[in-house]
């Protein structure tokens, strides 16, 4: 007997960062976050022992993965071992700002909530989030919200429930780390070539304050907005999150399908793209 749960990736609409550290090294942040709909799918199957399975070469299938401290962490709770063979199918890339392992975390806390029958509440599971990463918490619940502190205080947007666009992603081979693109987020210059100003969709103010440290080390990625923006159809073009990926909100799912393939015939095959839809109702 198995069970099957979809992990949705994320985009930043808006990222901003304070300046100054908290005392537990941590930035307070102020994220506009929402759902897409390419997702990771998990398979949970009871066994005598917790082994994780991953169909992509690179993901360590180890305690290192967030998975992996995500059964961890629940057993903490627990009080005995969950004992789940899970495969996990990966579509959303990894480095990519996308929050692919936050969300195979939250759902693996998800599942196993449901598969034990251990009826934890939204609170404790969220505690049992946070101590895992600081965006963990949104995917619990992933409808476009406000998140603050450093990420784990989750207050969904009412207002915006029924917003979606269609939506390009362009993701180079290459990630980038979140920690150093917070650590230059003070001693980094801006490209004069870039715009990094906010812009409008909507009533929606879409701004990164990582893309001036992330552009600085990893040029082709303000190349790369700068290009989406001047494409057709393109409402906004911004990094998700730290990067690598950047997304363009466009008019119409066959604009958003045309940028892709003139990215690849400009960027090359090593280029991820992906055509979908901001929460997807």
């Amino acid at each position: 007997m198995s069970s099957t749960y979809t992990a949705p990736a994320k985009i930043n609409l808006s990222l901003r960062v304070s300046s100054k550290l908290r005392e537990d090294g941590y930035h307070n942040v102020d994220i506009l976050m929402a759902p897409l709909d390419l997702c990771d799918t998990l398979d949970f199957h009871n066994s005598r022992t917790t082994t994780l399975l991953c169909d992509t070469p690179g993901v360590p299938t180890d305690e290192s993965n967030l998975v992996f401290k995500a059964v961890r962490e629940f057993e903490k709770a627990y009080g005995r071992k969950a004992k789940q063979r899970i495969t996990l199918t990966k579509k959303v890339p990894h480095g990519a700002g996308l929050g692919g392992g936050s969300a195979d975390a939250a759902v693996t806390l998800r599942a196993l909530n449901e598969i034990l029958g251990t009826n934890y509440d939204d609170a404790e599971l969220g505690a049992m989030a946070a101590a895992l990463g600081s965006d963990v918490n949104f995917f619990l619940n992933p409808v476009i919200s406000r998140c603050t502190g450093r990420g784990e205080i989750v207050t969904p947007v009412p207002e915006l429930a029924a917003w979606t666009s269609p939506i390009v992603l362009l993701k180079p081979a290459f990630g980038v780390s979140t920690p150093s693109a917070y650590k230059a987020l003070t001693c980094s210059r801006r490209h004069k070539s870039v715009s990094y100003g906010a812009q409008k969709v909507d009533d929606i103010t879409l701004v990164n304050d990582l893309e001036r440290p992330v552009f600085a080390k990893f040029p082709v990625l303000g190349m790369m907005k700068m290009w989406a923006l001047q494409q057709e159809g393109v409402r906004a073009a911004m990094m998700s999150g730290s990067g690598s990926t950047i997304f363009a909100l466009t008019e119409t799912p066959e604009q958003a399908q045309a940028i892709a393939a003139a990215a690849k015939a400009l960027y090359g095959d090593s280029l991820f793209t992906y055509c979908g839809t901001v929460n997807p109702q």
